[in-house]
């Protein structure tokens, strides 16, 4: 079994609740908390050896080459951090071997990961996570489930229309997730992404929503919009999801 963890959540859960605590605290408080839901993780499966992986987000993001519409990220507050961040980062660089990404996000890497793995759990609070196909893990609520390919690609589109306010992507002005379940129910993927584009009111807004929503499956990878497949006679096949 191979865990993914979603470290950055991590950090600003356990540097928030030990504001008034020590470095020293923060620290060992992280590692408590962790082998708490990794045990959790273990004692609930039948497969007795597991591997875990940590991720954290480094500098530079890919996606703020390709946010026309509004800034990525451009909603956030800098001085929003916990004061121990810092110091929880390199605790888990240096004793958790947790891995720091360059030029994209954490989610990006563990979502090349899991790929590779698709028996991996992703632990983490992340809804965007919900377009890969594997294992969930809310450690919060304590619920491990799986998504398939077909709530994967839905997910994936539904974000197109409603947007991510965590991230400054804008969606569909008025369309929230009930509207949007109407407008993408019973599409094929080909289906979603048209209706995506006319919803959006252009190509270029779409591919853009695209780009900055979806995670990574391959190294430098640059998400293109899904195309109908030509035949040798010129009939095009849909060979998206049914």
């Amino acid at each position: 079994m191979l865990l993914l963890i979603d470290a950055d959540i991590f950090c600003y859960r356990i540097g928030f609740a030990c504001e008034e605590e020590s470095e020293e605290v923060a620290c060992k408080t992280m590692t408590n908390y962790l082998t708490t839901i990794i045990e959790d993780l273990v004692m609930d499966s039948d497969d007795e050896e597991h591997d875990v992986e940590l991720y954290l987000t480094g500098p530079d993001n890919f996606r703020h080459d390709y946010a026309v519409t509004a800034e990525y990220k451009g909603n956030r507050k800098s001085n929003n951090k916990p004061s121990h961040i810092a110091a929880l980062r390199d605790y888990l660089v240096e004793e958790h071997g947790a891995v720091v990404t360059q030029g994209e996000e954490t989610d990006d890497r563990i979502a090349i990961r899991a790929t590779q793995n698709p028996e991996a759990i992703i632990v983490s609070l992340d809804k965007d996570f919900y377009q890969l196909v594997c294992g969930h893990y809310n450690f919060v609520k304590k619920e491990l489930f799986y998504i398939t390919k077909e709530e994967a690609v839905y997910n994936f589109y539904m974000q197109f229309l409603v947007g991510d306010n965590a991230d400054n992507i804008k969606g569909v002005y008025g369309v929230g997730p009930k509207k949007a379940a109407k407008l993408l129910e019973g599409k094929t993927e080909l289906e979603m992404y048209a209706t995506c584009v006319e919803e959006l009111g252009s190509e270029e807004r779409a591919i853009e929503n695209g780009i900055l929503l979806h995670l990574r499956r391959e190294d430098d990878e640059i998400w293109q919009p899904p195309r109908p497949v030509t035949t040798d006679d010129g009939q095009k096949l849909d060979t998206s999801l049914s």
